[in-house]
């Protein structure tokens, strides 16, 4: 098989769907495009190609069609459909001769094109777009007051301020029929108004250029604002950071910091970098990038992530991932990427839409022609009539309805930490009747805890004072658990010597002159006796899932502590969110029986132990037979092969590198009830999607009724059709304000 390249550009002045579906034919016609993937939302371009196709020609295609490009970055060759970047997205310029060629194209046609070249921040009226408008208005206005001076002329002037809107409209629709978008709504446009001015009806044509512009000035504002809300996190990140090096404290830009050096954090103070806190303990504040309202408490070793805020108390934090690599820049260019992937529906859209033009510029001939034709009527009118069906027939509104949905809902989404890779991945979302969700670190925190500290022959504060003295300076998860309570407790921990570890049984050593000795049950039972009592004790607490380790203190049964990987906080509420929308749970996990079905009881799950990941992928098989819709939650890397096998896969605690990088989705604070909110973020988006495409589609009907019985004409039309469009976006945009359930 081939190798396959692929790179992706930022694409200016690309605001609306015909112009996405102008650059995605016109670039994939050329020599050696393999695919495109054209979005609006995100104002990106990826192209996949082999070793044969040329670049600078691919780019000054797209220039030509009036749009600036800049590139993002390339993929390396491959032949498997995995592929990394390997320039971390910067610029790069494939070597032309001219690197700047595609600004300098970008200059030549400015003001052509009648879209904005330049960046979409800023003031619209200082884009070209916005300059192109106002002129427009300003001949219209002038052309109705010189029209009324000398109305003798008045043909000519209309006629004159119509061409200074028409013209760029007209070299657009041009390049586009030359590339192979003979349809486009430019060339639309361009007949409708060149067809109003030989009817005589030179004053409507010029407002109805006029009009066009502003829908597309509208329309870009919208798109702008859609692509703004999820780039706006990057402004998040602060631009300095407090450098320590050799013990001194310098400022610097927080782009320069270098993986592995250490910043200081002040209270209140925005982290500069994703790290690990090297030294001190607060409260942080992560709402801006994972949507979690209340602080988190954080120590050393623990993970911190770049725009969020510190709490009441200095930090310091070793640097784990470049400006260009942490979590927010990873997050904006993962739903960049994402909005690139068409969802199904969006993609029937786009096939219908390639007949639907071609089946209104037929339906608007008919109506010209056949009236006079057949039943002898005015073929002025009837022309009239014609053209404004070819306004109303515009598929603007219907071609964005979808994606304009998707965008919106895929930044809502990133915003509050939940991130689906696609349309595809986010349609399927609401379509869930299975959730398959693993135990540990999903169902449970992850991180065992001790429940119960029991006194059987010394006192309990006893009992945890030399059990954390034995764990003392190990890291095995059950060691950490009693180290902790003994924190929390205020137990002064005594020294120890002679310690040893016995053959995996347990530990040993010399605490306050006596030998101490912390192991298992059955391992404290070849030591001592257990009396009855303690024996049924240490079996119900094991019955509650509980891991338990008995202290024996010079030979004598002194106690015992009990530990659980407890549940999440929420698990059981985002369970039964799941279950309240009509989704099956179930909980699949290779911990013991007696363990797992304890969480479930508890949780109200049913459950399935002792699994293997070969099972856990067999029985999201079995739900896929029985004809559910499957979703599997884990932690994206023990789980894969279970994960691939659901029709969703979605990545939930785990850490920061999981969850953007495997599965098709993920929960960045690795709540349940993130699940819940990504099924009702799906069907919200659906719902909002179908209101579009009746919204859209509603409209041209009404127009197109009203325009045959000759009550609305080109005005309406334009209105009917750049209106629509509008409305449609903005009620996309009302995704944003969705807020977790």
């Amino acid at each position: 098989m081939a190798a396959t390249n692929q790179v992706r550009y930022k694409v200016g002045g690309m605001d609306c769907a015909s112009c996405a579906t102008k650059i995605d034919t016109a670039v994939r016609r050329m020599p050696g495009v393999e695919d495109v993937s054209v979005s609006v939302a995100a104002g990106t371009m990826t192209v996949s190609h082999d070793a044969t196709s040329d670049l600078a020609a691919i780019e000054k295609k797209v220039i030509g069609l009036g749009y600036s490009l800049r590139a993002l970055g390339r993929k390396a060759p491959t032949t498997t459909g995995h592929e990394h970047d390997h320039d971390g997205g910067h610029d790069h310029r494939h070597d032309h001769n001219d690197r700047n060629h595609s600004t300098h194209g970008a200059k030549e046609i400015e003001g052509l094109h009648g879209h904005d070249h330049g960046p979409t921040e800023g003031p619209w009226w200082k884009s070209a777009k916005g300059r192109l408008t106002i002129l427009a208005g300003a001949a219209l206005a002038v052309a109705y007051g010189l029209g009324h001076l000398v109305p003798a002329y008045d043909t000519y002037i209309f006629t004159a301020a119509m061409l200074i809107g028409l013209v760029p409209i007209a070299r657009r629709a041009v390049m586009a029929a030359l590339a192979g978008t003979p349809f486009s709504i430019e060339m639309l446009m361009t007949i409708a108004a060149i067809g109003a001015v030989l009817i005589n009806a030179s004053q409507e044509a010029a407002a109805v250029v006029f009009l066009f512009l502003v829908g597309e000035l509208l329309e870009g504002v919208a798109a702008g604002k859609a692509r703004q809300s999820i780039r706006s996190l990057t402004a998040l990140v602060p631009k300095n950071a407090l450098l320590e090096v050799n013990g001194q404290i310098r400022e610097v830009p927080a782009e320069s910091l270098a993986v592995g050096s250490v910043i200081l954090v002040r209270p209140g103070d925005r982290i500069s970098a994703d790290g690990v806190i090297v030294a001190g303990t607060s409260a942080i504040d992560q709402a801006p990038v994972t949507g979690e309202s209340t602080p988190v408490v954080k120590g050393a070793g623990d993970k911190v992530f770049a725009g969020t805020i510190n709490g009441d108390a200095a930090l310091r934090v070793r640097v784990t991932a470049a400006a260009e690599d942490n979590t927010i820049a990873r997050i904006v260019r993962m739903v960049e990427e994402a909005q690139e992937k068409k969802a199904p529906t969006e993609r029937f859209i786009d096939r219908f839409s390639r007949y639907y033009t071609p089946g209104v510029v037929l339906v608007a001939a008919l109506v010209a022609i056949l009236p006079p034709l057949v039943a002898d009527a005015a073929w002025e009118e009837w022309v009239y009539k014609g053209l404004a069906i070819l306004l109303i027939g515009c598929p603007c509104a219907l071609v964005i309805s979808t994606p304009a949905a998707i965008a919106a809902s895929l930044s809502s989404g990133a915003r509050r930490g939940l991130l689906m890779k696609g349309g595809a991945v986010l349609e399927t979302l609401g379509k869930l009747t299975a959730v398959a969700l693993d135990k540990t670190g999903t169902l449970t925190a992850g991180k065992p805890q001790v429940t119960d500290v029991i006194a059987f022959g010394r006192d309990a504060e006893d009992v945890l004072r030399y059990a954390a003295a034995l764990e003392t300076g190990s890291s095995h998860p059950l060691a950490v658990a009693i180290l902790a309570k003994a924190a929390e407790d205020e137990v002064d921990i005594p020294a120890v010597s002679d310690a040893r570890s016995l053959n995996g049984k347990g530990v040993a050593a010399t605490v306050e002159g006596q030998e101490v000795f912390l192991c298992s049950p059955k391992a404290a039972a070849e030591r001592v006796s257990l009396p009855m009592a303690h024996s049924r004790r240490i079996a119900g607490l094991n019955d509650e899932g509980k891991t338990v380790s008995v202290l024996i203190v010079d030979g004598v049964l002194a106690g015992a502590i009990a530990m659980r990987d407890q549940p999440r906080p929420d698990a059981m509420a985002g369970l039964k969110a799941l279950t309240d929308a009509g989704v099956k749970t179930v909980m699949l996990t290779g911990d013991n029986a007696r363990t797992a079905s304890a969480i479930g009881k508890e949780l109200n799950v049913e459950v399935r132990a002792e699994l293997m990941p070969q099972d856990k992928q067999r029985i999201v098989g079995e739900l896929k037979r029985e004809g559910f819709v499957v979703g599997k939650v884990g932690d994206g890397i023990n789980d894969a092969p279970a994960l691939a096998a659901a029709d969703v896969g979605i990545a939930i605690g785990g850490g920061t590198d999981v969850a953007l990088e495997t599965a098709d989705a993920a929960a960045l604070h690795g709540r349940v009830l993130d699940i819940a909110d990504m099924i009702e973020l799906s069907k919200r988006t659906m719902r909002n999607i179908y209101q579009n495409i009746a919204i859209a589609l509603g409209l041209k009907a009404v127009f197109l009724v009203t325009t045959i019985l000759g009550v609305t004409g080109l005005w309406p039309a334009i209105l009917a059709d750049t209106g629509a469009t509008v409305l449609v976006t903005l009620n996309a945009l009302r995704l944003l304000r969705i807020k977790a359930v």
